[in-house]
């Protein structure tokens, strides 16, 4: 272990705030439609966090599984259902780490699939920033005058990451996060969000059925969604950030077995790591295995002494400075078109087109097949000519 691997410092504490805009809209759903415990979510995504960075001494971000995420938002799942599928999806990393088939996968996968795998994930951010500081007005009533101030403060958001966003002193995220707790203050809406309270996460059960339900409904597309973004993306990233760190697609993909087998026993959500959420640390400074360890302390802080406010609190967050910051980080992931060759245009653009039309899955594995459909196609009419 170097000393330089674990750096506890403004700039790590500003890349650990990197990924919260694909924390927090997810969050606010199992809080608010699911009743999610929000002691159990917090405690165990901080010390996942925790283990995850004393492990890869790098930065490498915890989120919450999107597909199933959004999968039980929608349909309104119960607790236990939404802890069964994440042991469901325990279980099938495990498997598919221990049997070799996620590095067959990821060595069938090309370059070009993988970087369109990041600019469509890059856009989908980006709108998502978009739309959030489009929706994220804040209405101030001045005597018989209202002001939307959502687009203003977006703005001033970006400004500031443009301005601060390596500055030792006042990193970027830290004035973000900052500056959105003092509107709330400004507001007036602090003082009766905040009741603090020591809360322990809960212990949780669920049926084998409930297992299979869960898979059936969005566990298995989630699988694909894990493999395509949280995986091969995410160890792809790693390499281009840290070319002497290398974090293979198995050693990613015993990381997401093991801490789904164990969290939902605790009120854990289902969770994995992903390029985004990488690059949004890395973005405001991420990097050590430091900022895991920070971030992971923020969360079981919040879970154990905020756990009645946190849902409150996540809400109250000015929506316009979250999607400012998400923006930001789907533009910086587009970035990366910029090595592409010409002979992986196609191939890049079926796999932004599909993963945008349809979702990312689907973009992914259509990908692929068209690679070496194309692939064989040529050698067979070079063979034949």
């Amino acid at each position: 272990m170097r000393i330089r691997d674990f750096e506890f410092n403004l700039r790590e504490l500003a890349g650990s705030m990197g990924d919260f805009g694909t924390l927090f809209p997810l969050a606010i759903g199992y809080f608010a439609v699911n009743g999610l415990n929000p002691a159990g979510l917090l405690v165990m995504m901080g010390l996942a966090n925790i283990v995850t960075g004393i492990i890869y001494h790098l930065p490498m971000p915890m989120e919450p599984m999107k597909v199933l995420a959004a999968t039980a938002i929608a349909q309104r799942w119960t607790p236990s259902l939404i802890y069964a599928a994440g042991f469901g999806t325990g279980l099938i990393w495990v498997i598919l780490a221990f049997t070799g088939l996620v590095q067959k996968i990821a060595a069938l996968t090309p370059r070009s699939v993988v970087r369109g795998i990041q600019v469509a994930l890059g856009i989908m951010l980006a709108i998502q920033g978009f739309n959030l500081i489009n929706t994220g007005s804040i209405v101030w009533i001045l005597g018989a005058v209202s002001i939307k101030f959502g687009w203003i403060l977006g703005i001033i958001a970006i400004l500031i990451v443009i301005f601060l966003r390596q500055n030792k002193y006042a990193p970027a995220a830290i004035v973000l996060v900052v500056l959105g707790i003092g509107i709330v203050g400004f507001r007036g809406e602090l003082p009766q969000a905040i009741h603090l309270e020591f809360t322990l996460p809960p212990l949780t059960r669920f049926s084998p059925i409930e297992i299979w339900q869960g898979m059936v409904l969005a566990g298995f597309a989630q699988i694909a969604l894990t493999t395509s973004n949280a995986v091969i993306a995410t160890s792809a990233l790693i390499t281009q950030y840290f070319p002497n760190r290398v974090v293979s697609e198995k050693k990613l993909a015993v990381d997401h077995g093991v801490m789904n087998i164990i969290s939902p026993f605790f009120g854990g959500m289902p969770m994995c790591h992903g390029a985004g959420g990488l690059a949004g640390q890395y973005y405001f400074g991420a990097r050590t295995g430091g900022t895991n360890i920070i971030e992971g302390v923020i969360e079981i802080s919040l879970g154990l002494f905020l756990a009645g406010s946190i849902a409150t609190l996540f809400v109250l967050f000015p929506k316009s400075i979250i999607g400012a910051m998400l923006l930001l980080v789907g533009i910086e992931l587009v970035k990366f078109a910029r090595d592409i060759k010409l002979n992986e245009i196609a191939i890049i653009a079926l796999t932004v087109g599909l993963s945008l039309a349809t979702n990312m899955a689907i973009g992914f594995v259509v990908a692929i097949g068209a690679h070496h459909a194309l692939s064989r196609w040529g050698k067979t009419k070079k063979y034949v000519g």
